[in-house]
């Protein structure tokens, strides 16, 4: 799919990337829940890469699968997971001195709109605490607002600002980020979208992650599996890791809990679902300069523009018309893919799910390595790479032209060796075609760039650095080559 021009991505890099004085900086965030088991095993990780960002906010909200009285995890469900966090802060701080306190963690902590499906004529704690921090004129960097579950708390808190400052709407839009998996109540489409369409508040809905859902199992390529099975999990998860990968809920044999019946495969201990992981996951600057438009593509997907200021999964299907509301179980193509096809044209499937599954093997080690930072000092833990190449990261050439890039300047904290490759992330690029990198496997690198490319066209070629510690850890470089 290439049907957004580079022109668009500029937009988007205006609208999100982030710099002061040349340095990139975090990515604030406010998470909302429903509490669902793949929320809980979510919050783990979570909580492993809070150093990443600002938090600014955990709110629990409803969903269309959960609220009060209806698979109900409990008002205060997220209390374990901040004390088990706060026994190992000790030890997360000798590897990231930017992880937040607990102390922190606990005040913006709040219980969100959950009586029912879509409730949102109640001002909740959650609700307001959102609404103040989109009103706080002290900071205007840019704020994601991830719905794990409903997007009620957020409507909620959106109302009260439309309803009590209204000459603030303008202001608070400009800051917004949506990242929502699934529309999972119908508040987005009956209230959000109807009065606050008209800011073109940049908004992601996944439905990609439904890889790392509870049919993983299915949708996961065969030489990821491994990763998401019993012994790897209990290796480097479950067991000895600490309070807080103790409260890790993996699959416990049987029918889930949700009410998804196991693959032939899938056994106690295994890994569970975490469906709601990727609208944090594409916010890990891993390096990959996912941030700058959705289509870019990183760890937590890949997503075309569908309308308005709406970006969704790309389909591999030529004829396929999108819908014009909710984006969720009954109409994202993957979803209906998985309940009604499957497994017939399974390229399609592998095709649709590969934005995220293409990671998973790094994005495990990654959590691996987390998981380590909790019980184990710095010196006997693994940290990722950090990737520097000598050219700018943006590059103008012309058909025809030699290009030389190199990673000189890359190293790694633990004094690990590195290896390298160099690829052409195809699915990104503007221009149709094939390159071909020269000694793709080194540090040093050339192309040629081919004669039939047009002027504004471009091509994305990823620099990806590995280490051989133990878990090994990835991160990467992403070079835009466009035609001038």
């Amino acid at each position: 799919m290439k049907n957004i021009l580079y022109s668009s991505f500029i937009v988007w890099f205006l609208a999100f990337h982030i710099t002061v004085n040349g340095q990139s900086q975090k990515q604030r965030i406010i998470i909302t829940s429903d509490g669902e088991i793949d929320d809980e095993c979510s919050m783990v990780r979570f909580l492993l890469y809070a150093n990443e960002w600002d938090v600014e906010g955990i709110v629990t909200s409803s969903s269309q699968y959960h609220w009060h009285g209806h698979k109900w995890a409990g008002d205060d469900w997220i209390d374990p997971y901040l004390e088990a966090y706060a026994k190992v802060y000790p030890n997360l701080i000798e590897h990231s001195k930017d992880y937040p306190t607990p102390q922190y963690l606990k005040s913006i902590n709040f219980l969100g709109n959950v009586e029912s499906e879509g409730e949102m004529d109640s001002i909740t704690p959650g609700s307001t605490h959102i609404a103040n921090v989109l009103l706080d004129e002290s900071d205007d960097r840019p704020i994601w607002i991830q719905a794990w579950g409903g997007t009620n708390t957020i409507a909620r808190a959106l109302k009260t600002i439309e309803e009590k400052h209204f000459d603030k709407m303008a202001y608070v839009a400009k800051k917004l980020r949506f990242f929502f998996i699934w529309e999972q109540d119908d508040t987005y489409q009956s209230y959000i979208r109807p009065h606050w369409g008209k800011y073109n508040i940049p908004t992601i809905i996944s439905d990609q992650f439904w890889a790392v859902a509870y049919q993983w199992d299915k949708i996961m390529p065969s030489d990821k599996q491994k990763y998401f099975k019993s012994e790897w999990m209990k290796a480097n998860i479950l067991e000895d890791h600490g309070p807080l990968c103790s409260l890790y809920e993996a699959y416990k044999g049987g029918n889930d809990k949700e009410g998804f019946i196991a693959g032939d495969a899938k056994s106690k201990g295994d890994f569970r679902s975490e469906g709601d992981s990727p609208a944090f996951i594409y916010t890990i600057p891993t390096g990959l300069r996912s941030m700058e438009s959705p289509d870019f593509g990183g760890w937590g997907g890949r997503y075309i523009h569908v309308r308005e200021n709406t970006w969704l999964d790309p389909v591999p299907q030529a004829d396929y018309h999108y819908p014009e509301g909710r984006w969720y179980t009954k109409t994202a193509w993957g979803r209906n893919y998985m309940r009604e096809e499957y497994p017939k044209n399974i390229d399609l499937m592998n095709a649709y799910f590969k934005p995220l599954t293409r990671w998973a093997d790094a994005l495990q080690n990654d959590f691996a390595a987390r998981a380590d930072w909790c019980v184990k000092p710095y010196g006997e833990a693994n940290h990722p790479p950090i990737v520097k190449l000598t050219s700018p990261l943006d590059i103008e050439a012309k058909p025809g032209s030699k290009i030389k890039l190199s990673a000189k300047g890359t190293m790694d904290p633990d004094g690990d060796q590195l290896n390298y490759s160099w690829w052409q992330y195809q699915e990104a690029d503007t221009f149709d075609g094939k390159i071909e990198i020269t000694n793709a496997h080194k540090r040093n690198i050339s192309l040629i760039v081919p004669k039939n490319v047009k002027k504004g066209e471009n091509i994305h070629i990823v620099c990806e650095v590995t280490d051989n510690g133990t878990p090994k850890l990835t991160r990467y470089q992403r070079i835009i080559v466009t035609i001038k």
